[in-house]
C-alpha cells in the first residue's frame, strides 16, 4: 500500500475538494483506495450530508452509515473549534498515540493506496501538547500540502513547508487549489511559490463547480504514483 497524509496550511483551503478529487482519478485509474478523516470537529449526525467525512465517502462510493461514518472518522466533535477545543468543551481528550495507530492499522489494509486527511492546517493543536505536525511526523508517511491562491497564501504556504522540513515530514508536493474570489492571478501564485520549492512537485487546480467532474481535473495522481512511495 502506497499512503499519504494529506495536510494544508490552513482550514477552509480545499483539503477534503482536493483528497476527493484524488480518490475519484485513482478509482477512474483501476487503483482501489481507501481514506480516513480521523479527526473531524463541526460534525453534526444531522448535518452529514455538508461534512468531510460524507464528501469522502462519496468519493470512495461507499454508502453514509453509522459503521463506514465510524470507520474513517471516529473522533467526531460537535463545535467549529480546532480539535483540542473542541475536545474539552465534550469533556473528551484526543491521544495521539491512538489517532497514530487507527491510522497504521489501516496503513496494513489491502487497498493500493491510503489518503489521510488531517484536520485545518500544519500546525493545529490536537491536545495540550500535539498538533498535526507531530501525527504527520509519527507516521512517516509523504505529505500532500495543499494551499490556497489568496493574498497571503505564498507566506502561508513557505511557513507550512517550513514547519514539515523541521519536522523531517517527507513532502510528495504541493497543490494550489484556486480560492474562491481570490484577486491574484493563479499563474503567478505558482510561479512564485515555485521558486522557492526546488524540485518539489506542484499542481495547480482551477475553481471548480460542485457538479465537476474529477477527470476535467488537472491530473493529481501523478503526486501519488512515484516509485518508491509505498508505506
Amino acid at each position: 500500500m502506497s499512503a499519504f497524509f494529506i495536510t494544508s496550511s490552513g482550514t477552509e483551503i480545499g483539503k477534503t475538494f482536493i483528497t476527493g478529487l484524488m480518490l475519484r482519478q485513482l478509482r477512474a485509474g483501476g487503483f482501489s483506495v481507501n481514506a480516513l478523516k480521523p479527526v473531524i470537529s463541526d460534525y453534526s449526525d444531522d448535518r452529514f450530508a455538508e461534512s468531510d467525512t460524507a464528501h469522502l465517502l462519496a468519493a470512495m462510493a461507499r454508502p453514509a452509515d453509522s459503521h463506514t461514518i465510524a470507520a474513517i472518522s471516529p473522533w467526531r466533535f460537535a463545535a467549529p473549534l480546532s480539535p483540542d477545543m473542541a475536545a474539552r468543551r465534550e469533556g473528551r481528550n484526543l491521544d495521539l498515540a491512538e489517532i497514530v495507530e487507527f491510522c497504521r492499522a489501516a496503513m496494513a489494509g489491502p487497498e493500493e493506496f491510503l489518503l489521510i486527511e488531517g484536520v485545518g492546517g500544519v500546525m493545529v493543536p490536537l491536545n495540550d501538547r500535539d498538533l498535526v505536525r507531530d501525527w504527520m511526523a509519527a507516521l512517516a508517511i509523504p505529505a500532500i500540502l495543499v494551499v490556497g491562491s489568496y493574498l497571503g497564501t505564498i507566506s502561508h504556504t513557505l511557513t507550512a513547508l517550513d514547519s514539515l522540513e523541521k519536522a523531517g515530514v517527507p513532502l510528495a508536493g504541493i497543490v494550489i487549489s484556486e480560492s474562491a474570489d481570490s484577486g491574484v492571478p493563479l499563474d503567478e501564485t505558482l510561479a512564485t511559490i515555485a521558486r522557492f520549492i526546488g524540485d518539489t512537485p506542484l499542481v495547480c487546480v482551477p475553481r471548480l463547480g460542485p457538479e465537476s467532474d474529477a477527470m476535467a481535473a488537472p491530473d493529481l495522481t501523478a503526486l501519488l504514483r512515484k516509485e518508491g512511495r509505498s508505506a
